[in-house]
């Protein structure tokens, strides 16, 4: 078993309990962690070694990702917002998997358009990496796409997806 620092094992159970639409829950993890980072923020010059992997930006990703679980476009989005400048030296496969997570957002909020927007770059990244993990994301958004099957855009996209990752709708 991996020991993860707590405010990351905090997070993780926020995206579980998401993911099981228990949205009290859910923020009540989410909670625990903004509260412990922004205790670990305030010991000045005495910080664990983990913080610098938990930083606000990446508190505002996972934030983001828990409320388009929750199916809450607006929370996440806000979220996003705080997340949008991500540390340098973050990972491709994280941006592509962020940019399907603020997609999906986007076609919760019935913005299809920006959403598609998106989708199309986070395949443009995704492409160049394997990860099954960002597959299921761009699954996720391809299952939001569905009140808009019959636009030739979404058509389009739906395939895109299946020849350049493998990923069916």
């Amino acid at each position: 078993m991996v020991d993860l620092p707590e405010g990351s094992a905090l997070q993780i159970e926020a995206r579980a309990h998401a993911r099981e639409r228990d949205a009290r829950t859910a923020s009540r993890a989410l909670k625990a962690s903004e509260d412990l980072l922004s205790q670990a923020e305030a010991s000045s010059g005495s910080e664990p070694a983990w913080i610098d992997f938990y930083h606000h930006a990446r508190l505002s990703a996972d934030a983001a990702e828990v409320f388009r679980h929750l199916k809450n476009p607006k929370a996440a989005l806000a979220w996003n917002q705080q997340a949008a400048a991500m540390p340098s030296g973050v990972f491709t496969r994280s941006v592509g998997m962020r940019l399907a997570i603020v997609g999906t957002a986007h076609l919760q909020a019935r913005n299809l358009d920006h959403g598609l927007e998106l989708g199309n770059r986070s395949v443009d990244i995704l492409a160049r990496v394997q990860s099954s993990r960002a597959k299921d994301y761009v699954r996720e958004f391809n299952t939001a796409l569905a009140p808009w099957r019959r636009e030739p855009a979404v058509r389009e996209f739906i395939h895109r997806t299946r020849t350049e990752l493998g990923v069916a709708a």
